[in-house]
C-alpha cells in the first residue's frame, strides 16, 4: 500500500496546527494522519477540463481522496495559468540537469496563477495533445482504466477524435462520463460556448442583483461555475453509487444554463406559481423587513429579523421598546408594508455608531447579524481561523502557498490537501509508466509521435 502511494505521487499530511494545516511531502512525525484514505480512495478520474467549473468539480473529487489525472495542452495548459496578476513566483529552479532528447525545458509562465492556484490542489497533470494520433491512444488508453472521466467541450467537438461517450463507453462499460456545458448537449442552443458571466444575465440571476434604482449587476464570484461544479460533483457521486448495483457507468449532461435556473429556487417559483416578476432588492429581503445592510458610521452591518420574537428582541437592545406594538410594525406584513419608515427609525440609531459598537449592542440578542467584511477581514474572521479554512501547502517550486479547504469535515474519512496544484505535465511519465504501464519504448513512442510531453522538471 505505501508503494502504491508513494506510485501515485500522495503526499501525507501533518494533524492541522491552530491557524493554518500545513501539508508537507512526507513526515517522521508520529501524529501524522495519513490523508490516502479518503471515501473515494481507489476512485480514478480523467480530467479533461479547464477554467472554473469542471476544475472545481474534480478538486472536489481529488479532496474526497479520488486520483485525479488533469490532461493539460502540452504548451498552453489550462487557460488561467496565465489568469494573473497575482502571480506566486517560483522560489525553486524549474529545470533539473539534462535527461536526454526525451525530455523538453518547462514552459515559461509568470509564475503559478492565484486564479489556477485556487481549484487545482490533489491532481496530477499530464501533458497530452489530443489532435496527434498517439494523444488519442493514451486518451482512450487512460478511459479504459478510469472511473469518472468529466469534459467541459462543446457537445461534438471530443467526438470529433473519438472520445465521445458513445466511444469510450465501448472499451469501458463502467465509465461514469461527465460532460460540463453552457447549454446542454441538445436543444437550439447546445453548439454555443458558455460563459459563468452570459449565463447570469441569460438565465436571470443578473436582472435580480444589484439595487433597485440601479442596474443589473454580476455576482462577485462566479457562482454559476461552481454551482455546477458542485452539482457535478453530486452527480458524480450517484453515477458511482448506481454503478455498483447495475454495473454500468452512464453520461451526466449538466450545463451552466439549467444549473442557474434551478438557482432561482424560490424567485423562480415565485413566477411559476403566482406569476410573479422579480425585481432587484439590493440586500434587502422581499418578503421580510428587516433584512438588509445598514450603514453604520465607519462601515456597515446586516441584520435580520424574520419573526416577531427577533424583531422584538432587535427593539429592545435599540431601545425602540414602543415599536414591536405599533400598529406599523405589529407583523412582518406590515413592517414589510411600511419598509421605508422602519428603516429610517433604525437607520437614525445605527449610523451614528460604529460597526463595533453595534456589534457589541447585539451581542447575546438572539438574532442574526454581521459586519460586512472585506477579504482581508473574512480570512481574519475568528471562526474561520477556528475551524482551520486556511490550508498551507508546500509547492515544489513556489514555496508555501495558502489555499482554501474542503468546506466539509469529515469525522471518519480523510479528507483535505494531499497534492499541491501541479506544474504543467509535472506527471505524464510517471502516469504512463504507473497506470497505463508503459515500458521505455512506448513512453519514447508516446513523445516522439507528439500524443505526450514529458518536461525536464528539477
Amino acid at each position: 500500500m505505501r508503494h502504491r502511494l508513494l506510485t501515485l505521487g500522495i503526499w501525507r499530511a501533518r494533524a492541522p496546527v491552530p491557524v493554518l494545516s500545513r501539508v508537507r511531502y512526507h513526515s517522521t512525525d508520529g501524529a501524522v494522519k495519513d490523508m490516502a484514505a479518503g471515501p473515494l480512495a481507489g476512485i480514478r478520474v480523467l480530467d479533461l477540463t479547464r477554467i472554473l467549473a469542471g476544475p472545481y468539480c474534480t478538486m472536489l473529487l481529488g479532496d474526497l481522496g479520488a486520483q485525479v489525472i488533469k490532461v493539460e495542452h502540452p504548451t498552453r495548459g489550462d487557460d488561467t495559468r496565465t489568469w494573473g496578476p497575482p502571480f506566486k513566483l517560483y522560489e525553486h529552479p524549474l529545470t533539473g540537469t539534462d535527461r536526454g532528447p526525451l525530455y523538453k525545458d518547462p514552459p515559461s509562465f509568470p509564475g503559478e496563477s492565484a486564479y489556477y492556484l485556487c481549484v487545482n490542489r490533489n491532481k496530477q497533470s499530464i501533458a497530452i495533445d489530443m489532435k496527434a494520433d498517439e494523444g488519442r491512444r493514451i486518451l482512450v488508453d487512460l478511459a479504459r482504466h478510469s472511473d469518472v472521466l468529466v469534459e467541459n467541450y462543446v457537445p461534438g467537438k471530443l467526438a470529433q477524435y473519438g472520445l465521445s461517450y458513445e466511444d469510450l463507453r465501448e472499451v469501458n462499460p463502467r465509465l461514469v462520463y461527465a460532460s460540463i456545458t453552457g447549454y446542454g448537449s441538445t436543444g437550439p442552443y447546445s453548439g454555443r460556448a458558455g460563459y459563468d458571466v452570459i449565463i447570469e444575465a441569460e438565465a436571470g440571476l443578473m436582472h435580480i442583483t444589484g439595487e433597485e434604482d440601479g442596474g443589473p449587476v454580476k455576482v462577485g464570484v462566479a457562482v454559476t461555475d461552481i454551482m455546477t461544479g458542485l452539482y457535478v460533483h453530486g452527480a458524480i457521486m450517484a453515477a458511482l453509487i448506481s454503478r455498483a448495483s447495475t454495473g454500468r457507468g452512464q453520461h451526466l449532461d449538466a450545463s451552466l444554463l439549467q444549473t442557474q435556473v434551478s438557482m432561482l429556487a424560490n424567485i423562480g417559483s415565485n413566477y411559476l406559481i403566482g406569476g410573479m416578476e422579480a425585481q432587484r432588492w439590493g440586500t434587502r429581503h422581499a418578503s421580510i423587513a428587516p433584512y438588509q445592510v445598514f450603514a453604520t458610521s465607519d462601515g456597515s452591518i446586516c441584520i435580520g429579523a424574520g419573526n416577531n420574537k427577533q424583531f422584538a428582541s432587535l427593539c429592545h437592545r435599540l431601545q425602540q421598546p414602543g415599536l414591536p406594538d405599533d400598529p406599523r410594525f405589529r407583523t412582518n406584513a406590515d413592517r414589510v408594508k411600511n419598509r421605508a419608515q422602519l428603516v429610517s427609525i433604525i437607520n437614525q440609531t445605527l449610523s451614528v455608531m460604529t460597526t463595533e459598537e453595534v456589534l457589541a449592542l447585539l451581542e447575546g440578542c438572539g438574532l442574526p447579524y454581521g459586519p460586512v467584511n472585506n477579504v482581508a477581514q473574512t480570512f481574519a474572521h475568528p471562526q474561520v481561523l477556528a475551524r482551520r479554512v486556511v490550508r498551507e501547502i508546500e509547492h515544489p517550486f513556489a514555496g508555501k502557498i495558502n489555499v482554501v479547504g474542503p468546506a466539509v469535515e469529515y469525522s471518519e474519512s480523510g479528507v483535505g490537501v494531499r497534492l499541491p496544484p501541479p506544474m504543467l505535465g509535472q506527471h505524464t511519465e510517471l502516469v504512463l509508466r504507473s497506470v497505463l504501464g508503459y515500458n521505455d519504448q512506448q513512453v519514447e513512442r508516446a513523445v516522439s509521435g507528439g500524443g505526450a510531453t514529458i518536461y525536464n522538471y528539477k
